[in-house]
């Protein structure tokens, strides 16, 4: 008699997210009656597996940063789930979801805006700990030097406010302060695009260490594809609130399938001539998110457009292997 096949359990992912809808009204007229939609997220699915960074790209405009603040709730979903480690988000209570914020934390692309100028650095890093009510005063203390260690910043600085910071010290501690909770996921947008690019590699290094050593999970928002090739284990591309295509960072840059992605990737500087794609060049203009155009929303830039693309949306579908799926919605696969 043969032995029996044990199975491994597929370990469920840290956070999913499922068909999530973010609208914001606009209003005009004398009453400010509500005259329209501004369909910032629209359906958007993916998942996030512990220890992993998903980097999320698209144009500026295209929703990501909505995106990123609706997961921690900053907005509340019009629409959709967000589960994390099975519970659903949006259904809560209040008290609940106090318990569970320390877990889903936010680095914020304004170091700067992100830090309040009447706070000193260590009343800073010292109010998240006050706000759970996370050891004792002087254990409180004793954390908020250990996190300076942590982003390798001098004690000195607790005492200064952050105008006398720089950026990059002020980025630190921004991710000090979305660290002091000890969370699961940080949402991370634009965490290094206002920086100089020897502070941007020392802040970039500082996330990679911080995950390797803790297993954080990060939602990598970023216009920069040659940052989030470098720090990222999956990538999702991101066009007028919707994804258009998902897969691991090595399979998508070595065959990006959708065309926006194509022209995204034929963008990035490359010191190599030979293996550099040719240039492609959109035309025309993201079209608004209040009225976005009927079937693919890409179609009217794309240059591989045919006649139902304007008619009907893409489904998603699976051009990759069992162990690395590779999703993409576009007609040229479907």
């Amino acid at each position: 008699m043969s032995a029996a096949v044990t199975v491994e359990p597929v370990a469920p992912p840290l956070l999913r997210v499922a068909n999530l809808h973010k609208h914001f009204p606009v209003h005009g007229g004398l009453l400010g009656w509500t005259t329209g939609w501004v369909n910032a997220v629209a359906g958007v699915t993916f998942r996030i597996d512990q220890g992993r960074t998903l980097g999320l790209v698209g144009e500026s405009g295209c929703g990501k940063s909505t995106l990123g603040r609706t997961i921690v709730r900053l907005y509340e979903p019009t629409a959709g789930d967000i589960i994390l480690e099975g519970e659903r988000m949006t259904e809560m209570s209040r008290r609940r979801w106090r318990k569970r914020r320390r877990d889903v934390q936010m680095i914020f692309q304004d170091a700067h805006a992100s830090l309040d100028p009447r706070f000193t650095i260590e009343r800073t890093l010292r109010e998240p700990l006050d706000v759970h009510g996370l050891g004792a005063r002087a254990e409180r203390a004793d954390r908020v030097r250990t996190l300076l260690d942590v982003v390798a910043l001098p004690a000195d600085l607790l005492e200064r406010y952050p105008h006398e910071l720089s950026g990059g010290q002020r980025q630190r501690v921004g991710i000090a302060r979305a660290i002091a909770l000890e969370p699961k996921l940080i949402v991370a947008d634009e965490p290094v695009s206002s920086l100089d690019v020897s502070v941007r590699a020392q802040v970039l290094d500082l996330l990679s260490s911080l995950q390797r050593e803790r297993g954080i999970a990060f939602l990598f928002i970023s216009h920069d594809l040659a940052v989030v090739q470098h720090v990222c284990h999956d990538v999702a591309v991101m066009y007028l609130g919707k994804i258009v295509e998902q897969a691991p960072v090595d399979a998508l840059y070595a065959a990006p399938r959708h065309p926006y992605t194509q022209a995204l990737l034929s963008a990035v500087p490359t010191i190599d001539a030979v293996s550099r794609p040719q240039r492609t060049l959109l035309r025309g203009d993201v079209p608004s998110p209040i009225a976005p155009p009927p079937g693919c929303p890409f179609h009217p830039r794309c240059p591989q457009a045919m006649p139902i693309c304007s008619r009907v949306f893409p489904q998603e579908k699976d051009v990759g292997t069992p162990d690395a799926p590779h999703r993409v919605a576009c007609h040229l696969y479907t």
